[in-house]
């Protein structure tokens, strides 16, 4: 009987911890980052493969090397989001999260709230800016904590110093960006 009180113990416990955990999105008080600078053609952005070249440090990245958010459009404003990274090295271990995505602005397409983890967590993404071309784009959430450059294709070093740059003229600190290695060209 008492590993049973035990077992209870435990799982109420990783419960609460979960609980505590709950990452949610802000509420509009809360936002402080720049309204997206252009309209997103769904098809185009929330679709495929994108690189993780740069990103703000979070506790859920660390270890992360060769990222990629790879989104799938279902239907009307749905997008499936597949977050995915290797540990440690670009050869590492594959490190993965999915998520349902839901276009908070349709019309626009520039702000998309995913919730992980069955909805224990739910960040907003907001695209800042992107390339006309849709080679590359800006994603931040709105109280201006995270922040990511994605690429289409792996660039070259001059495009990642133009878009640091492009992050520096939209009000980031990006001395604090990491930049982590990514797989071999």
């Amino acid at each position: 009987m008492s590993s049973l009180k035990s077992l209870m113990a435990s799982a109420v416990a990783v419960a609460v911890v979960a609980l505590a955990g709950c990452v949610t999105a802000p509420s509009p008080s809360e936002y402080r980052a720049p309204q997206p600078a252009k309209p997103v053609d769904v098809q185009r952005l929330w679709s495929g493969r994108w690189h993780e070249i740069a990103r703000l440090p979070d506790r859920l990245t660390d270890g992360c090397v060769a990222g990629a958010s790879i989104y799938t459009p279902v239907e009307g404003t749905r997008v499936d989001v597949r977050d995915t990274c290797q540990v440690d090295t670009p050869q590492g271990k594959e490190k993965a999260i999915g998520g349902r995505g839901e276009i908070l602005d349709p019309g626009t397409n520039a702000k998309l709230r995913v919730k992980y983890l069955a909805g224990f967590v739910t960040w907003d993404y907001w695209v800042l800016d992107r390339a006309d071309d849709y080679s590359w784009f800006i994603s931040a959430d709105p109280t201006f904590e995270r922040l990511f450059i994605y690429t289409r294709d792996l660039p070259t070093e001059a495009q990642v110093r133009s878009l640091t740059e492009r992050a520096r003229a939209l009000g980031y600190d990006v001395s604090r960006l990491e930049f982590p290695a990514q797989p071999p060209r």
